[in-house]
């Protein structure tokens, strides 16, 4: 396949794209043109946000940040090589199936609608759906980030991670991942390579999870690859090794 110099990066929920700030420069020093584009509502420094929620956050949806990226891409002079974690691993696939990558990576990616999710994954995050919330949008914890994103750091970090990336999520974009047929994949149809990347120690979307959602896909003439690290939690692109998650894309790419 010819290879795209292009990658972008897009960050998933309950944070921005400054988790992405490290990959930027570590890929850019390795010849790439890098994007981390910011999804919807989610412009600004995480303290600032966590005390003012963004004034469009609580009207951004899947779509909506799955819109935003195709805007991008399309603006492109090349079909990007796509790295999306957590919820944007599943908008990973959604531009994969609307035929917008290069090559798609998917880092603990949330479920389409049309896979349903384990028990440990409804447990985690049934509050970020605002069911029973007079809330506009939803903001964690520290103890619900330290189990569900931090859960492998030490404690000091914890407080650290927290303080530098977290902020507020609308309800809107998980409600529409798990009850809007936009959310479906279609499994059958040909596609560009996809590598799935599954966290052992994945406290939201468990590597269990992972390996059902690459299984899911037929078309035997397309590439579909799986890794999983046994050690790593939800916070796999910003814990200590990133490094090397981020070298076994390039090297998965590379090779195709």
């Amino acid at each position: 396949m010819n290879k795209s110099k292009t990658i972008v990066l897009i960050h998933g929920n309950f944070v921005n794209n400054q988790t992405w700030t490290s990959w930027k420069d570590y890929y850019e020093q390795k010849g790439y043109t890098v994007h981390t584009p910011v999804n919807p509502g989610h412009e600004g420094n995480p303290a600032e946000l966590r005390k003012t929620d963004h004034p469009d956050l609580a009207k951004t949806n899947f779509k909506a940040v799955v819109d935003n990226i195709a805007k991008l891409i399309d603006s492109l002079p090349e079909k990007p090589l796509v790295i999306g974690h957590s919820m944007a691993g599943m908008a990973a696939l959604k531009l994969t199936d609307l035929n917008k990558v290069a090559a798609a990576v998917s880092i603990d990616g949330a479920p389409p609608k049309n896979v349903f999710p384990p028990f440990q994954t409804l447990k985690t995050v049934l509050p970020a759906f605002g069911f029973f919330s007079g809330k506009k949008n939803y903001m964690g914890s520290r103890k619900w980030y330290d189990y569900a994103f931090f859960n492998t750091l030490p404690e000091k970090e914890k407080e650290k991670m927290f303080d530098l990336y977290a902020v507020p999520e609308s309800f809107a974009v998980s409600r529409q991942l798990v009850l809007d047929p936009y959310s479906n994949i279609n499994f059958k149809e040909a596609h560009t390579p996809l590598l799935f990347i599954g966290g052992g120690n994945d406290h939201i979307f468990p590597a269990s999870l992972t390996t059902t959602i690459a299984r899911k896909y037929k078309d035997r003439n397309s590439v579909v690859d799986l890794k999983v690290y046994d050690e790593k939690s939800h916070f796999i692109a910003g814990e200590p090794g990133w490094e090397k998650v981020a070298d076994d894309i390039l090297d998965w790419y590379e090779k195709l």
